[in-house]
């Protein structure tokens, strides 16, 4: 054996020790979660909108406190129901040992929005000192004309139920449009969790293809072991970023198949959301129309509206209760009023209690509510003007979005110029590595900025009440 041929023999024996004293080996994929699918039941924005609209319950929960908006009045306004008032009785009279059948019946009819109250009644009473019994026949109106003069506090009442019918109902728009808007988020983190998985999973195959093809270096004498530690540490970290995009991946998806209740067996793939991608931002002019229009700005108004009918209210249950009423009533003997008296009755009747605390107390505090929302609607108008800082961030991202879009197409180049370089031994690994990672940096920079501008997109509409309105939500989702 001549002395080149032991020298060769000598390297490759060292190349084989050195690998084992570094502890470099195959790596092994079984921990690895499985890849992400790639075919399968594409699902658009716009499909998982109307199947989570359909079918997640939430939707349906919140809608349903609408229902019993139309019960309110009834609730809390003085009932306009007749009234039919039996009483029947039985008298055993011990010291004449006699029996007599006596009672009542009576009518009672409200009407709230004038204050009127009518009442007529037929009353028979067994008595004492004789077998026959006292009957009697009354009817009487009444009219409150200090509180409650001809109804006043039923039509302020009626009218701030209606104010607060009007809030809630706005309310359960706006609890709608809240989670339409997260359940659209979800739908992007969905999309950026899969496209990142997706390039995690490539980079990974990608960066073992280099471990590969540096072992092979090694073989031959090209590459020293520290070159393969350092591409082995380069996988690793590929792998471990990996593990974490599956995770994120898998939450993510879980969210998904819950709002649109997926039973199915096929794999979901989303699609990039185009939604709102031609929705112009142009805050002065979206401010004003937010101003003019929106739900927020009607609730504030709807508010400061009902305030003031609340402090009218109480100042006018200061009043004392003076009640008018005029009547007729019969009297006479035995169920057919025989033998009858009658006689026509007017008066006025007072309550006025002192001091009357507990209503003062409703009044002064009903003046400081009032003053709250008229301050309130002056803060919301300055907390408002902030969101022009959201549609700042949104054109930032759109800015930042196309940057990557460019990088992304640059680091692509360098890496093939590098790749070229770096197998002619004209630069160093660390260089190549380098390039290798710029790329991936730039791909996820890419999806992370496109789905913050969607994202923040879907909170400039829901902040703006423009997400979704109280008719669509009839017309297209109920």
């Amino acid at each position: 054996m001549n002395r080149k041929t032991l020298l060769v023999l000598l390297i490759i024996i060292s190349a084989v020790s050195l690998r084992g004293h570094w502890g470099i080996a195959q790596e092994d994929d079984s921990s690895l979660p499985e890849p992400v699918a790639t075919e399968g039941r594409i699902l658009p924005l716009e499909e998982f909108i109307d199947l989570s609209v359909k079918k997640d319950t939430v939707f349906e929960e919140i809608l349903i406190d609408e229902l019993t908006l139309k019960y309110q009045k009834d609730l809390n306004l003085p009932a306009r129901d007749l009234v039919l008032s039996v009483k029947t009785q039985y008298d055993f009279i011990l010291d004449q040992n006699r029996e007599e059948t006596g009672g009542s019946v009576s009518l009672e009819k409200l009407f709230p929005y004038t204050g009127t109250e009518i009442n007529a009644g037929y009353t028979v009473t067994p008595s004492l000192t004789s077998s026959d019994s006292a009957s009697s026949f009354t009817f009487e109106f009444t009219q409150p004309i200090a509180e409650n003069a001809f109804g006043k506090v039923t039509r302020l009442k009626d009218t701030i139920i209606g104010l607060e019918n009007e809030v809630a109902r706005h309310q359960i728009v706006e609890a709608y449009e809240d989670y339409l808007a997260a359940t659209l988020t979800s739908y992007c983190n969905w999309y950026e969790a899969y496209e990142n998985l997706k390039i995690g999973e490539s980079s990974y195959r990608e960066n073992m293809k280099l471990l590969d093809n540096i072992k092979e270096r090694q073989r031959n004498s090209i590459a020293l072991p520290i070159d393969v530690n350092k591409i082995t540490l380069q996988v690793l970290d590929k792998k471990e970023k990996l593990i974490e995009l599956k995770e994120e991946y898998e939450s993510a998806l879980s969210e998904i198949t819950k709002s649109i209740r997926y039973q199915g067996s096929e794999a979901l793939i989303p699609q990039r959301p185009s939604l709102y991608d031609d929705t112009p931002i142009a805050f002065e002019k979206d401010f004003a129309l937010f101003r003019r229009s929106s739900r927020t700005w009607k609730i504030l108004r709807l508010l400061d509206e009902k305030t003031h009918f609340e402090v009218e209210q109480n100042a006018n249950e200061l009043f004392p209760s003076i009640d008018l009423f005029v009547g007729y009533n019969v009297k006479g003997e035995n169920f057919g009023i025989t033998s009858e008296n009658s006689k026509a009755y007017a008066g006025v009747s007072i309550e006025w209690p002192f001091p009357d605390q507990v209503q003062r107390a409703e009044y002064e505090i009903s003046k400081v509510e009032r003053d709250k929302a008229r301050l309130k609607v002056g803060n919301t108008y300055y907390q408002y003007a902030l969101i022009e800082s959201l549609a700042l961030q949104i054109e930032r991202e759109k800015k930042l979005k196309s940057i990557s879009d460019e990088k992304i197409s640059l680091a692509a180049a360098v890496l093939a110029d590098e790749t070229e370089n770096y197998s002619f031994g004209k630069i160093t690994l660390n260089d190549y590595i380098q390039a290798v990672n710029a790329l991936d940096s730039s791909r996820f920079s890419e999806i992370l900025h496109a789905s913050l501008q969607k994202k923040l997109m879907i909170e400039w509409l829901r902040i703006t009440d423009r997400l979704i309105s109280k008719k669509k939500i009839k017309t297209s989702y109920k």
